[in-house]
């Protein structure tokens, strides 16, 4: 579950009492969806505008109210005029969670209720359309049971293989509810992200708070890899994932959670977006941070009282490190702070996307359902579903799908969540979420452009312009009576009324709905490539232009699109050293036309390794990353106990040269050119811990021998005795100095623990 609601849920009710309830009741002729247009106006034969409406009063639930016309409507004082030219973000889905209590709940309906209140969230046709859905992997607080992983393990044991791994949990109710979900709508996102890591992994050993330990940074990001593979083996495709929900949570209230700050979740992605890529899951998304929009004050005082820094700007500080090659975007929850912060990491990182990925309702005690579904759709159209969506966010994901008219069922945690719906017994009833999500996911298609629109006066809103050239806008009435308002669009206007705190969705075909946008952008212009590694190359190039508006960029390798953007820059990674590879970009338009190409620009990488195989009929130089010196053998000695440590390159130099020869399993012995009978080896023997030395003695296949090569990012390695696999080769005390000696440490994903390799003539 989510590990801050227990502990907002005050904040969070209090904010929302900022906010006057509706009480009235009222017609729909009286709610004003009769349009307010003069009879010429009326006469014109512009578009159709339909619209639908939800009051707090629940005496209107995504009611439809009457159609009418664009035409030459009487001028209003407030007027919102809808701008397809201007285009913001594209569309990815709205959404909730398939949480451990909601698959228990919608399990235990009848099959044939089931597949009715299945079909009323997600079919696009005779439902509300939900678009996508963030899967817990593994416990949240909201399960029906005690708490659990992927790979739990007995008190005291470890299991750093993943030999336990195993998924069959949600196999048994959460993955079929899921696949259902998907084949009534095809179009329907996925994303995962994990409460807790395994106990064992953690200097906790528990679930329940505690960080990941060092040495098990590449465990824990192969175990989420393994976690989105067994996803797709089971038919649940993963569109995007996060490293862990909440890494701020330093201090949860008795359910699972764990503390990640930076330095680890740069290091585990470091680890989990080659592991994806070499796995074939490249396409998969990560997701940073997914927290809220300003650091809580509950969370500052825990770093305080552990001892650690807030990182106040974790989402810019992940976003500007080693790690932000493998990272798509961040994502936001609305606990603290307000999603003005999502345009201000926009603004820093235009090239990387925004998601909104959490926020609960919540009742008090004893309150009726007529007060918090009021409360609840005054607060969160308010303050998150228009907030998010005018800010730059490609998602509205609330929380639980379904939990009982009590908050349950939940382990520890929040105890006065609401669902989207509430199931007792056999008895659902659909909260003010279902209704929140219903108003963009019914009607804002994945892939939809966010388009330009202004707030009047208490009407705030956004609109989208779809990828079949219909108009989406949705307005809410944040206030205390009913507002009268234009809606302006392509030169013509239509005038409507709508009460207090009510939330109304109008839709029209621009141009009478002849077939929308059939104009494709022009090709974008002067592509060139620039900053190319051995891995890397980052593309370039000039804007295209369209009759409505320019949403995205498809970027090619060849015939192969392997990324999509809204901005005029991308950054191909993965790529193999000294290789020539061509690209093109085409644009694209909300109506899903495709420009032709761009020129195309031909780039080759640089030499190197990339982090693939390593040739072990090739000679290698190998320099440390942080100091730029080579692994040298001190003073070209051949004999056993000689000091292997790092000096100033010397090309040439077959004190500097190493030749990785495999043994089995993904292991090398590494001898040098100077003598072909030493190798790397661990002093100590395979015992040995933090801070033996390394040297070269007469290769005998010893354990304390033997190196797994694990690639990095930008064509870098760091290296792992097969004695220790949470021991990686390591220069001391992170020296730049000639003469440090390397030896084995806990392994930090730090750079005094990165190399590159260069092959040798």
């Amino acid at each position: 579950m989510h590990p801050q609601h227990q502990r907002h849920r005050h904040a969070l009710s209090w904010r929302r009492k900022l906010i006057a309830l509706a009480t009235g009741t009222a017609s729909l002729a009286a709610l004003g969806l009769t349009a307010g247009l003069a009879p010429s106006a009326q006469a014109a034969s512009g578009p159709t505008i339909s619209a639908w409406i939800t009051t707090p009063d629940r005496a209107n639930l995504l009611t439809p109210g009457q159609t009418t016309t664009l035409g030459t409507g009487t001028s209003q004082s407030n007027t919102i005029t809808v701008d397809p030219s201007q285009t913001y973000q594209s569309v990815d889905g709205f959404g909730a969670s398939i949480t451990d209590a909601s698959a228990t709940l919608l399990s235990a309906l009848p099959s044939s209720q089931r597949d009715s209140v299945m079909a009323s969230i997600f079919s696009p046709s005779s439902g509300i359309g939900m678009s996508m859905l963030r899967q817990p992997l593994g416990a949240s607080d909201f399960v029906n049971g005690p708490f659990y992983t992927y790979d739990d393990m007995p008190a005291g044991q470890t299991d750093p293989t993943l030999a336990h791994f195993s998924i069959a949990h949600d196999q048994a109710q959460i993955i079929p509810l899921l696949k259902q979900a998907i084949s009534l709508n095809p179009k329907l996102k996925v994303v995962v992200a994990p409460w807790g890591a395994p106990a064992w992994m953690k200097d906790s050993n528990s679930i329940v708070g505690g960080h990941i330990l060092p040495q098990y940074y590449q465990a824990y990001a192969t175990y989420l890899f393994k976690s989105v593979q067994a996803y797709e083996a089971a038919g649940v495709p993963v569109y995007a994932m996060s490293v862990e929900n909440e890494p701020q949570n330093r201090i949860p209230l008795g359910y699972p959670a764990t503390n990640v700050p930076v330095a680890a979740e740069t290091a585990i992605i470091n680890s989990l977006g080659p592991q994806l890529q070499a796995g074939g899951l490249g396409n998969v998304k990560i997701m940073a941070f997914d927290h809220n929009w300003a650091e809580h004050p509950n969370d500052t005082a825990a770093a305080v009282k552990l001892g650690e820094a807030p990182e106040l700007n974790y989402a810019s500080d992940i976003l500007n490190s080693s790690a932000a090659p493998y990272i798509a975007g961040a994502a936001f929850h609305c606990y603290y702070g307000d999603a003005g912060a999502q345009t201000a990491i926009h603004n820093q990182f235009p090239n990387k996307d925004v998601w909104f990925t959490e926020c609960s309702g919540s009742h008090d005690a004893g309150q009726p359902l007529s007060q918090y579904f009021a409360d609840t759709l005054n607060w969160q159209a308010n303050n998150v579903t228009i907030p998010a969506m005018q800010n730059w966010s490609k998602s509205v994901l609330l929380w639980n799908l379904a939990l009982d008219s009590n908050g349950s069922p939940h382990n520890e945690g929040c105890g006065t969540c609401t669902g989207t719906i509430a199931i007792d017994g056999t008895n659902v009833t659909y909260n003010a979420e279902y209704y929140l999500t219903g108003h963009l996911s019914k009607f804002v298609q994945p892939g939809a452009v966010h388009i330009g629109s202004n707030n009047a006066g208490d009407l705030h809103n956004v609109a989208f312009k779809n990828p079949d050239g219909t108009i989406a806008l949705v307005v809410n009435n944040i206030g205390g009576g009913t507002q009268s308002f234009g809606i302006s669009a392509g030169g013509q206007s239509a005038n409507y009324a709508v009460p207090a705190h009510a939330l109304a969705t109008f839709t029209w075909t621009p141009g009478g709905g002849g077939g929308g946008d059939t104009v494709a952008p022009s090709a974008p212009s002067n592509l060139t490539a620039s900053g190319t590694t051995a891995s890397s190359t980052t593309l370039s190039w000039g804007a295209s232009t369209d009759n409505v508006g320019v949403t995205g960029y498809q970027v090619f390798r060849g015939s192969a699109q392997v990324g999509t953007v809204s901005g005029t820059s991308y950054t191909d990674t993965g790529l193999n050293s000294s290789t020539s590879y061509d690209y093109t970009v085409k644009a694209t338009d909300a109506a899903g036309n495709v420009s032709a190409a761009s020129n195309k620009a031909t780039v080759t990488t640089t030499a190197g390794n990339n982090g693939g195989p390593i040739d072990s009929s090739k000679w290698y130089t190998v320099k440390n990353t942080n100091s730029g010196k080579c692994v040298d053998d001190a003073d070209g000695s051949t004999g056993n106990g000689a000091a292997v440590q790092q000096w100033a390159c010397q090309p040439g130099n077959a004190n500097q040269q190493w030749q990785f020869q495999t043994t089995d399993s993904g292991y090398y012995k590494v001898i040098g050119r100077k003598s072909a009978t030493a190798a790397w080896d661990v002093s100590g023997g395979p015992g040995a811990g933090n801070g033996s030395k390394i040297q070269l003695w007469a290769y005998g296949a010893g354990n304390n021998q033997q190196w797994k090569a694990v690639a990095g990012s930008n064509g870098t390695y760091t290296f792992t005795p097969r004695s220790n696999n949470s021991e990686c080769l390591d220069v001391t005390d992170v020296s730049t100095s000639d003469g440090a000696r390397l030896q084995q440490w806990t392994c930090t994903g730090g750079p005094a623990q990165n190399f590159t390799l260069t092959a040798q003539q």
